[in-house]
C-alpha cells in the first residue's frame, strides 16, 4: 500500500490588517458588481475551460450553507461562482487586498478578508455573522493551493463554523484546476478539461463540546472531499 503523502506546513500571513476584516455589505452597489462579475467569470469560464459540472441538484437553493472545497489552482474561483447556482460569500488570504487590480475587484465583489495561520477572530465573527444572516459561505479548510497535487491537512475553521452556526455542509470537489494543466492548456489554445462534483450535504453529528472534537469534525469534512475525489487526488486522506 502507497504511504499518504504528509503536508507541508502551513503559511503565515507576513501582515496584520484587521481594519480591512469584515463582512461586506450587500449594497446595491455591490449586488450590481457581484452580478457584474458573475456574468464575467461564466465567460472566462465558457471561453477558457470545458467544464464538467456533476450533482448540481444536490446543491441547496438557498442558504445558510458552508461550502467546503478542496483548492488547486487559479481556476478554481470561477469554475466555483460561475458553476453554483446562488451568490456566494468567501474567505481570501489578506495579502491579495494589495495586489494589482486583483484586490481591488475582490474588495469590490466582497470577501472576508483573513489573516491565514493566526487566531483571527475578526474573520471568523464575520463569517458566522454571514452564516447567520443566510448566506452562503465558501471556504477551502486546505487553507492555500495544495503542495502534494491530493488534499493537504484541513484547517479546523470549517468545522469550527459549522458546530458553531449549526449549517449544513456542502462539499464541492475540484480536478483539473491546478494551475500548471490550466495554463498550460491555454498555451496550446485549448480549453482545460475541469470537474466539479457537488456532494450531499450533511450536518456534524454528535456532541459539539470535547476534546479532539474539532479534529474528528475536520476529518469528517475532508474524507467528505476525498470521496469526492478519485483516490490519487486524495492526498493525506487517501
Amino acid at each position: 500500500m502507497r504511504k499518504a503523502p504528509s503536508s507541508p506546513p502551513k503559511p503565515v500571513a507576513g501582515v496584520w490588517r484587521p481594519e480591512l476584516v469584515r463582512l461586506p455589505r450587500l449594497t446595491p452597489a455591490r449586488r450590481i458588481f457581484r452580478a457584474l462579475a458573475r456574468g464575467l467569470l461564466k465567460l472566462i469560464k465558457l471561453a477558457c475551460l470545458q467544464a464538467e459540472v456533476r450533482g448540481l441538484e444536490n446543491f441547496p437553493g438557498h442558504g445558510p450553507v458552508l461550502v467546503v472545497i478542496n483548492h488547486r489552482g487559479d481556476a478554481d474561483t470561477p469554475l466555483v461562482v460561475a458553476s453554483l447556482p446562488v451568490e456566494i460569500d468567501a474567505l481570501g488570504k489578506i495579502e491579495l487586498y494589495d495586489f494589482p487590480v486583483l484586490g481591488k475587484l475582490m474588495d469590490w465583489y466582497g470577501v472576508i478578508w483573513l489573516h491565514r495561520g493566526q487566531a483571527d477572530r475578526r474573520a471568523l465573527r464575520a463569517a458566522l455573522d454571514g452564516l447567520a444572516g443566510g448566506r452562503v459561505l465558501v471556504i477551502a479548510p486546505e487553507g492555500r493551493y495544495s503542495l502534494i497535487d491530493g488534499l493537504e491537512t484541513g484547517g479546523e475553521g470549517a468545522a469550527f463554523l459549522a458546530r458553531r452556526a449549526d449549517v449544513p455542509i456542502v462539499p464541492i470537489a475540484l480536478t483539473g484546476t491546478d494551475n500548471a494543466h490550466v495554463y498550460a492548456s491555454l498555451r496550446r489554445l485549448r480549453r482545460a478539461r475541469v470537474t466539479l462534483t457537488v456532494g450531499t450535504p450533511f450536518c456534524l453529528e454528535g456532541p459539539a463540546e470535547g476534546s479532539g472534537r474539532l479534529q474528528e469534525d475536520t476529518r469528517r469534512i475532508m474524507r467528505a472531499l476525498a470521496d469526492l475525489l478519485p483516490p490519487e487526488l486524495r492526498g493525506v486522506y487517501g
